[in-house]
């Protein structure tokens, strides 16, 4: 096994548990980079040659080493994956994520750059990086040894890839299946397209943050916009609120609303418009519209750090809209999905939205995403979801 050295000067980020290692951290006066082929598993030592860890290296990236284990002991095998997949497993077991969880959150379960999400029997993988790209048939034996699944499908139609020198595609990586699929999450029945869905075909990480609704939709006129598959207008639904209206710019999703909507016998309580959200919150705040409730659930605003001040701009202003349609003592549920907007900062922007709209708020709940996908501190890609409840009063 071929060994990188860091350089002098690089501070402790590595050895106090950061699991990359960027190009320019490495010695290149003793590295073997050039020698190693991407996606080989290396050791990294100091640069007074104090072993750190072992992980995989793409020289072409910019983070060119991923470690995988702080055990020089520890081999990295088809069977290192098996125990890591049986132990993150265990961990969702024991905190009640039996039926639909993330399975594998990447670096927040010490498997860099791998994703795997279980709808009920069955999981979808995204191999981010080239190195556990690699390790692909180790992921899916293990997978196929633990949970006897129904099927398997790949989602890596994801640019990031390639960053790595990797190509973006999907399909199954078990026997063909139906890839439209129904789970039930909280006692509701959602359809989810695990082929042609956003990311993996659903977000679970609001599979909590979807219950935290349940007290204040009661006998509620509801707004949710950016409803995507609609999981938070049926929550609202079937929680009891007296009306729901969602939005969303595209048709497909609208229709997956729709499917949802009549799959749990709530098509009478929810409607779904296909709209730009943007544009018609801001027509309805003029006309005086008002509801009890308004849901915000938009996409992320930014992927770079360049354009975080537009980012702010676009949260603020559509939560100032949002605002503006909710009547005194009503509430108002938001969210952020970036991690490049930190939890303090999305507070700061919902406060000055507030202050703009010369409306006093009190917050109710502010979560972040739920438990089966970790946050590990110092690592911050692992912090994105930002979920705020407030009463506007």
């Amino acid at each position: 096994m071929k060994s990188l050295f860091l350089n002098k000067n690089v501070g402790n980020r590595v050895e106090n548990g950061h699991p990359w290692i960027f190009a320019n951290e490495i010695n290149r006066g003793k590295a073997l980079d050039a020698a190693a082929k991407a996606g080989e598993i290396v050791n990294v030592f100091t640069h007074d040659k104090k072993f750190i860890g072992k992980g995989y290296i793409n020289p072409q990236s910019q983070i060119m080493v991923r470690l995988l284990t702080r055990d020089k002991d520890e081999a990295i095998d088809d069977q290192f994956f098996y125990n890591k997949i049986k132990q993150a497993w265990a961990y969702r077991q024991t905190l009640g994520y039996t039926e639909n969880c993330r399975l594998i959150f990447g670096e927040a379960d010490d498997i860099p750059q791998l994703i795997i999400d279980k709808f009920s029997d069955y999981f979808v993988i995204q191999t981010l990086a080239l190195g556990i790209d690699v390790w692909k048939p180790a992921i899916v034996g293990a997978l196929n040894k633990i949970f006897l699944p129904k099927g398997i499908y790949e989602r890596n139609d994801v640019p990031v890839r390639e960053l790595e020198g990797l190509e973006q595609h999907k399909g199954f990586l078990s026997e063909p299946f139906d890839t439209n699929i129904i789970i039930t999450e909280n006692g509701i029945k959602l359809n989810v397209d695990i082929a042609n869905g956003q990311k993996t075909g659903y977000f679970l990480d609001q599979q909590d943050n979807r219950r935290a609704i349940q007290h204040i939709v009661i006998n509620a006129d509801v707004l949710g916009a950016f409803c995507y598959t609609g999981s938070f207008e049926i929550a609202a639904a079937n929680y009891g609120a007296k009306s729901v209206l969602g939005l969303d710019i595209s048709q497909s999703a609208i229709d997956m609303c729709n499917n949802n909507a009549a799959l749990n016998g709530l098509e009478n309580t929810c409607r779904f418009q296909c709209v730009n959200a943007f544009d018609v919150l801001k027509e309805w705040s003029k006309e005086g519209r008002l509801w009890n409730v308004v849901m915000l659930d938009p996409p992320s605003f930014t992927k770079s750090r360049s354009t975080i001040d537009k980012a702010v701009s676009g949260y603020k202003e559509i939560n100032l809209r949002a605002l503006k349609l909710i009547k005194p003592g009503g509430f108002l549920v938001t969210s952020s999905c970036t991690n490049l907007v930190k939890p303090e900062l999305f507070l700061d922007i919902i406060n000055m939205a507030a202050k703009d709209a010369k409306r006093k708020i009190r917050q109710v709940v502010f979560n972040t995403q739920s438990a089966d996908h970790p946050i590990i501190r110092g690592q911050e890609n692992t912090h994105y979801l930002k979920f705020l409840i407030v009463q506007v009063l």
